[in-house]
């Protein structure tokens, strides 16, 4: 078994909690998004990037703007509804209470 697979799992799992919460605070754009998640070394291509961003969407978590750009086309800018906030925090308590059980179970080895 190779130890690559299992990380690449790991960071799969966190994925859309990782995209809520780098929305939380500002409208982002996708590339944007997938910068922020390569700097925190959870690398993500925009073709895994945009399925999470539409099934967010579709749930009621996020919503996206259209603004001019001096670049190029208009891009789409994506940010949290309320729902979206509400569900963030719920993911919020869930992770520390991950945390501290992982924390738990590694102590005791």
């Amino acid at each position: 078994m190779k130890v690559e697979n299992t990380q690449a799992q790991m960071r799969k799992g966190i994925l859309e909690y990782c995209i809520l919460s780098i929305l939380e605070n500002n409208s982002v754009y996708a590339s944007d998004i997938i910068k922020e998640l390569k700097a925190a070394k959870v690398i993500v291509v925009e073709g895994t990037l945009y399925p999470i961003l539409t099934r967010q969407k579709n749930a009621g978590l996020l919503s996206y703007r259209w603004e001019e750009s001096t670049q190029g086309p208009p891009r789409k800018y994506y940010e949290l509804t309320e729902k979206g906030k509400e569900f963030l925090k719920e993911l919020d308590k869930s992770w520390q209470e991950l945390v501290e059980a992982i924390n738990l179970i590694r102590k005791t080895k």
